[in-house]
């Protein structure tokens, strides 16, 4: 991944990700991974390889347009959550319980519950 490619990513990710998951957290089944995924994402202590993957995996989430759009009844997230479940795979040894805990508080809000 390019350098500007990977900056304009996280840009994209800062801007759009909680918009979009106010949208949809209580009709998705990944909020929580989602939300503990950008918590480990912008952690200063996670590399920076681990920083890149979950930074694609949560850019690809807020995409408008994706491999199946989002508005698709029952299928619009699958992609979303496999690509987001395949980042956390690949770096689950970093996803720890501070980022799943700030993750659970969040959806807890009432402005997402």
């Amino acid at each position: 991944m390019a350098n500007g490619s990977a900056s304009s990513d996280e840009a994209r990710v800062k801007r759009d990700f909680w918009p979009t998951v106010k949208r949809v957290a209580r009709s998705i089944p990944f909020a929580e991974d989602a939300v503990a995924a950008y918590y480990c994402a912008f952690d200063r202590e996670t590399p920076t390889h681990v920083r890149a993957t979950l930074i694609g995996a949560l850019a690809y989430f807020v995409l408008p347009l994706d491999a199946v759009p989002d508005f698709v009844p029952l299928m619009g997230f699958a992609d979303d959550a496999s690509v987001i479940a395949a980042a956390l795979a690949l770096v689950r040894t970093h996803l720890n319980d501070r980022h799943r805990e700030a993750a659970r508080r969040t959806l807890a809000e009432e402005e997402f519950g």
